[in-house]
This record gives C-alpha cells, structure tokens and sequence, in this order.
C-alpha cells in the first residue's frame, strides 16, 4: 500500500500508525526493518506535513531502539541520511521534531558507514545550526555532540575547516549543560575527537582545558564522563604545554587533585583507570607538572594502580 499510494498522504500516515502497533512484538523486527526505506520515503514526499515527520520518526526510533537491544546491525543507505535531512531542513523551526531526528541521526551515526553516509550529505552544518538554535535543549545539545563525535572520530575525507567551526559551538553546549551528564558526556568526547583530529587552535587549548575541568569537576561520580573527559584533557596536554599550564593552575583547583578524586572513586573499573593513566602519561611530559604531582603525592596512587592492575 505504502509503494502503489506513495503520493496520498492519508495513506502514509495510517500505514505508518498501523505499522507502530506491531512495535511491541519483538518477533516482527526484521519485518520492520524492510520499511525503514518506505517510511523516510513517505516522510520525503509528504515533507510539508509536521504530523508525517513526528510519526515517521518515533517510529524509526523505537524500530532502532528495538534493534539495538537486540544487538542487530542496521545498515541505512544514503537515501534514508538524505531524507532525515531533508526533514531538518524543512523543519528547522520544529524544536519537537528536531529533537526526535537529532535523536534518531545518533542512533544512526554509531553505524560507520551510516556515519559516512552522513558526512557525504553535508549533515555537519545542520548538526552545528541546530546546536546554535536550540543550546537551551538537553537532548538536541546531547544528540548533536553525539553525531559530532561520530562524524570527527573517523579520518577519512573530514572537511576541517567544518570541524574547527564545530569547537566553539560544542564549547557552548558543554557550558551551557554542565550540571547535565549526559550532555557533558557527549560534549567531552566530541571535543576529544576533535581534539584529535587537529581541529582546536592555540587560543582555545586553555578555554577548553577550563571547560573540561568543570565538566570533571561537576560529575566525577560517572565513569563515562571521566574516561571522556581524560582522553580530551590528555589530547590537549599533548599538544599544548598551555593546556597543562592551566590543568595545574585552574582558578577552582588543580587537575591533579581531580584526577585523585576520580581514581578513588572508580579504582575497581579497569577502563577508566586506564584513561587516567593515558592523561598522567601526558602529564609527566611537563616539568611544572611533575613537581605538582610530587608535592600532592601521585606516586603512591601510581604505586597502588601498579599493584592493583600487575597482570595489565
């Protein structure tokens, strides 16, 4: 019905509802995933109508959502990336609907070739105005920094010139949500991409350096955001002896001092153990650095995490 009425919208948006009722049946799952296409299909075709956008994409969200709980690999084609966009360009204003894409685009994103997919339809514009319109909004703030992460994290044909607009704007969102973690989670590890890939420049390493701090400073009870936070303060610190400057001189406190708290509050998790110990291997390069870490005693947590992890 979907393909032989594909330009009556009535029909769209009842097949499109009538589909959402078998979402609860986890047996109808690869059925589902044969209609991806079809409903961004009707979504392109019926793109002045809000209502077709909103159903369209809850559905393809709790159709992805199911599938990832049921670990199956979903393989969008460009098609299905250039429709989304398609819709965030129509609908730009739609802070409801633009939540729901941004949303659905991360899920998408965690998919390399979805991901690169992404990049060929030049989403990273829209991902960045988004972001500028819509800071005050968690979940787009968290969604964006996602996709953002996804789209930076892989080498292959990144336009830097995109990237290095991206650092203030995710700087923005991470200042604007630090009491949020998840927001702050994804903002880190969009910076450590980032970061990475050659994206920040001189002026930024001691802003970002400050912005990571805070954020390692507001929520150093969650492993993901210390492990995130660790590898951006350790890229810095990499290229910048500014960024370690700042790292020990912080106007709230030293690095150092976070780092010890973060370690004893997650010493049984070898993964974000590991991490610290990636940013003290950055730290030791500065002398500055090292004299601080004596006087506040790292050797002995460096000892205890010799001991602990031996076998690694």
């Amino acid at each position: 019905t979907m393909q032989t009425f594909w330009d009556v919208e009535e029909v769209q948006t009842r097949a499109i509802q009538r589909l959402a009722r078998f979402i609860k049946d986890e047996s109808v799952l690869p059925c589902l995933l044969m209609f991806t296409e079809s409903i961004t299909s009707a979504m392109k075709n019926h793109i002045d109508s809000l209502k077709l956008q909103v159903d369209g994409c809850s559905l393809l969200l709790e159709i992805l959502s199911q599938a990832l709980e049921q670990d199956v690999v979903v393989a969008l084609d460009e098609n299905v990336a250039s429709s989304l966009l398609v819709t965030v360009r129509t609908h730009s204003e739609n802070e409801e609907l633009l939540s729901l894409v941004c949303t659905l685009l991360m899920m998408i994103s965690a998919s390399e070739v979805a991901a690169e997919n992404l990049r060929k339809v030049g989403a990273i514009p829209d991902l960045l105005s988004i972001l500028r319109n819509f800071l005050h909004n968690e979940q787009i703030c968290h969604s964006c920094c996602g996709v953002l992460w996804s789209l930076a994290v892989s080498e292959d044909g990144v336009d830097e010139v995109l990237l290095k607009s991206a650092v203030p704007v995710i700087s923005a969102a991470l200042q604007e949500h630090l009491q949020n973690g998840t927001v702050t989670e994804s903002a880190c590890s969009a910076l450590w991409a980032l970061s990475l890939q050659g994206c920040l420049t001189e002026d930024e390493y001691e802003p970002t350096t400050a912005l990571l701090l805070g954020a390692l400073r507001m929520g150093p009870e969650r492993p993901l955001l210390v492990k995130n936070a660790c590898l951006a303060l350790a890229s810095l610190l990499r290229l910048s002896e500014i960024a370690a400057l700042r790292f020990i001189t912080d106007s709230k406190g030293s690095g150092i001092n976070l780092i010890q708290d973060a370690y004893h509050l997650h010493f049984d998790d070898p993964e974000v153990v590991e991490n610290i110990c990636v940013l003290m291997n950055e730290m030791v390069q500065y002398e500055d650095v090292v004299l601080d870490m004596l006087s506040l005693k790292m050797e002995e947590l460096l000892s205890e995490i010799k001991i602990r992890f031996s076998s690694s």
